[in-house]
């Protein structure tokens, strides 16, 4: 898991494969057949959704508990790849909409409470899931908090969204192995909890630190 800066004044988390060539070809793909960026904010919680289903099947013994947490560790990278794919077909693609901003943020809270849920309803550890899922609700509110008060965008962990969901799709594979792994996403998700309201506080910290000092990082 990369290191992230503290704050960031493009209001972009700052993300390496950004960069690579693969992410590039697949944005001007998605860019020349019209994709809008919306849609594909919109899309990463229709695969939370079906994380779900599946989910549903596996409990009612339809399908194999297995199969339940192999789709959730594939939903969450491919949430993770329309993450990476709105933004940037909006931005490099040219294709920014008024609501832009809006679907870039909402579905992101819908997926990470959802995907969260799902892991602790099938693990019998909801408590953690909940505290979690606060916890990440936290992280994007001190955020988007500190960009209102000083125009500063802070992605930085040791709990933020891609630590959050590398440890998740870790926790589910892990899991599909059955009982004898049957303790990997409870502590997962107590391991999650801890990290994702440590970074809150820290935000808070350097959030303050920058309001004293009249706004810079």
């Amino acid at each position: 898991m990369p290191s992230e800066p503290a704050a960031d004044l493009s209001g972009r988390r700052p993300l390496q494969s950004r960069s690579t060539a693969w992410a590039r070809a697949l944005s001007s793909w998605l860019t020349r057949q019209g994709v809008a960026p919306n849609a594909i904010s919109a899309a990463s919680v229709g695969f939370s959704v079906l994380a779900v289903g599946v989910a549903w099947l596996a409990v009612r013994d339809v399908l194999p508990q297995g199969w339940a947490w192999l789709t959730l560790a594939v939903c969450v990278q491919l949430r993770l790849l329309c993450n990476l794919m709105d933004g940037m077909v909006a931005v490099e693609g040219g294709k920014k909409s008024p609501t832009g901003d809006l679907w870039n943020e909402l579905p992101d809270r819908f997926a990470d409470a959802i995907f969260l849920l799902t892991a602790g309803w099938l693990c019998g550890a909801i408590f953690w899931a909940v505290a979690a899922g606060l916890g990440a609700l936290m992280t994007a509110y001190v955020r988007a908090l500190g960009h209102g008060l000083t125009r500063v965008q802070d992605f930085a962990g040791p709990g933020a969204k891609p630590q959050r969901m590398a440890l998740l799709t870790l926790g589910a594979l892990v899991s599909v192995g059955g009982g004898k792994v049957s303790w990997a996403m409870p502590v997962t998700l107590m391991l999650i909890t801890g990290l994702t309201w440590a970074t809150v506080f820290l935000r808070m910290g350097r959030l303050a630190r920058r309001m004293k000092n009249g706004g810079t990082a």
